[in-house]
């Protein structure tokens, strides 16, 4: 039998303990521990998942790479052509790392109703396009189909539609100005087939999406010229590695860049969340085990008698710091169901309910995030529990140095 475990428990389950004077510092230790790790959950789920929910809604309406003319890098429409015949075409193989490549193009145009008009970005996109990136952010209507005939059908965001008093199944004439500013401007007749919200403003405010063929014919662009290829990689966190890949792999004619480094005001931005993460672990972490160490220091001075009892008894110094460290143990287990239990239904709650909502224009987002993973949580709890634990070992210290006689006649 282990004595000092069976000591420490009745230490914690004898009638005199929840009434003690140490009682109400205890519950302060267990809830802070609590605190800490709902805290420290809470902060990781929302922090990781606003970081993947950014990051995948970039992806969808650009990719992971673009790979475009020299003269196209400061401009989000297609000013000169490239060759869809490429030998990176319809499959990347020569770089492990891509899953997927899909042929674009774009060309500002300005829609106009009886009642308003706005300024867009029309994208073309053909037979390759995966719509299965943007399917999740279909409110209403749906996909259009782009395998047979040219279609007049185009998938617009809710922003604009609201903004033109549209909805789906409506037509619209959008105007596409030529080089020449004398001319005439080309008049497209489109039909709302679905709409969507990204919840991310720079997109929903600008682009509809539509038959890439359009834009070649009103560019007088022969089938096979398109204005960009959009690579999607397989491992978001190799996107650099695959990035350089793909720029070595392509013509010396073409540039690529990755969406880091065409919207990388917004990831620079993402990173603080990481640095926000550590330093609330950090916090949270620092308070729950000043905390335990106030407790286990109470804990020692209520039961100084009985230290010297059990030295008295024959038992050495190591047993003794064991029993009150098992009793130390107990209160953070404790502290840590608790923190976990409310933690995880907060975000289960949040997960499926989406109670907290954001300003889409500062977050990107309607609503917060989350990113529910087992592994992190499990982190966290034995990263908590470790560095309670090895803490303290100072405290317990103290027991070495109470002496029997004194402590038997303390009071």
């Amino acid at each position: 039998m282990n004595l000092e475990y069976f000591i420490a428990k009745r230490l914690i389950t004898a009638k005199d303990y929840k009434s003690s004077i140490s009682a109400p510092i205890i519950n302060i230790a267990i809830s802070a521990i609590a605190i800490g790790m709902i805290m420290m959950i809470v902060s990781v789920a929302t922090g990781i998942g606003l970081q993947n929910k950014i990051r995948e809604k970039i992806a969808a309406f650009n990719g992971h790479i673009i790979i475009s003319n020299y003269d196209n890098n400061q401009s989000e429409i297609t000013l000169l052509p490239i060759e869809k015949n490429q030998d990176f075409y319809p499959n990347f193989n020569s770089v492990p790392g891509v899953g997927h490549i899909q042929a674009i193009a774009s060309k500002a145009g300005i829609i106009r109703t009886e009642t308003a008009f706005e300024g867009i970005i029309f994208k073309g996109v053909g037979n390759d396009y995966q719509w299965g990136n943007i399917k999740e952010y279909i409110v209403s209507g749906k996909l259009p189909n782009f395998s047979k005939n040219v279609t007049q059908e185009v998938v617009i965001s809710q922003f604009l539609a609201n903004r033109l008093n549209l909805k789906v199944g409506d037509s619209f004439n959008t105007f596409f100005i030529k080089e020449d500013q004398n001319q005439l401007p080309n008049v497209r007749r489109f039909k709302i087939a679905g709409i969507f919200n990204s919840g991310f403003q720079q997109f929903d405010a600008t682009y509809i999406i539509g038959d890439i063929r359009h834009i070649q014919r009103i560019n007088k662009w022969n089938p096979n010229q398109i204005g960009a290829f959009e690579v999607f990689v397989k491992d978001f966190n190799k996107i650099k590695e695959t990035g350089d890949q793909v720029y070595k792999k392509t013509s010396s004619t073409l540039d690529s860049k990755t969406i880091i480094e065409k919207y990388s005001y917004i990831f620079e931005w993402l990173q603080l969340f990481d640095f926000n993460i550590i330093v609330i672990l950090v916090v949270m972490i620092l308070v729950a085990t000043i905390n335990m160490v106030v407790a286990l220091l109470v804990l020692i001075l209520e039961r100084t008698q009985m230290i010297g009892i059990l030295k008295a008894l024959g038992a050495n110094n190591w047993s003794v710091r064991k029993i009150f460290l098992y009793n130390a143990f107990y209160l953070i287990v404790r502290g840590l169901f608790w923190g976990n239990l409310i933690g995880i239904s907060l975000l289960l709650i949040q997960q499926h309910f989406g109670i907290i909502q954001l300003n889409p224009e500062n977050y990107y987002v309607n609503q917060a995030p989350v990113y529910l993973n087992l592994g992190y949580i499990l982190a966290l709890n034995l990263l908590t529990i470790t560095i309670c634990a090895l803490v303290l070992l100072i405290p317990s210290y103290i027991i070495t140095k109470i002496s029997p006689v004194k402590a038997i006649r303390f009071d």
